[in-house]
């Protein structure tokens, strides 16, 4: 049986309305919904002008790896907490910006980010350290999404 933990994403950035199917499929696979223990997430739930926050408890090694996946085959940018697992690991944020890999930050139970001195001794100045911070902070935009194009006709 997987370590579970409670568990939030947030997530933004452009999706073709094509994708909704598969995007709401790989949300309803993580049993994710819009508030801590509330109904499970439908379309309707999607924000206009926000970015799409879901949560749940029970979240198998604090992940939402399909959903995670999903997002960074399709660019979506997204910042996960997870709550710590006694003896086995600490609460993160884990970050991704639409590119490169998903970075993860050591955060505390209220998704507050944290440091060690290893990490401060790593990063060697005040500006590296609060350049971290600024990483970890990052302001997921709104999801949005765009409809279809028109197929040009041929006639």
């Amino acid at each position: 049986m997987a370590d579970r933990v409670s568990a939030s994403i947030t997530i933004g950035g452009t999706l073709p309305a094509s994708q909704l199917p598969a995007f709401a499929e790989a949300i309803a696979n993580e049993g994710l919904s819009t508030e801590w223990d509330g109904e499970p997430f439908a379309l309707g739930d999607l924000p206009e002008g926000e970015p799409l926050a879901l949560m749940a408890h029970e979240v198998a090694w604090g992940r939402f790896e399909g959903l995670e996946a999903f997002c960074i085959a399709h660019g979506l940018f997204f910042a996960r907490w997870s709550g710590a697992y006694a003896c086995q690991w600490g609460a993160e944020r884990t970050v991704f910006t639409g590119s490169g890999e998903p970075q993860s930050y050591a955060a505390d139970e209220d998704n507050y980010i944290l440091m060690g001195r290893c990490t401060a001794e790593r990063l060697g100045s005040y500006a590296a350290i609060i350049a971290h911070f600024d990483a970890a902070d990052f302001a997921v935009p709104p999801l949005v999404i765009t409809p279809e194009r028109e197929e040009a006709s041929n006639g």
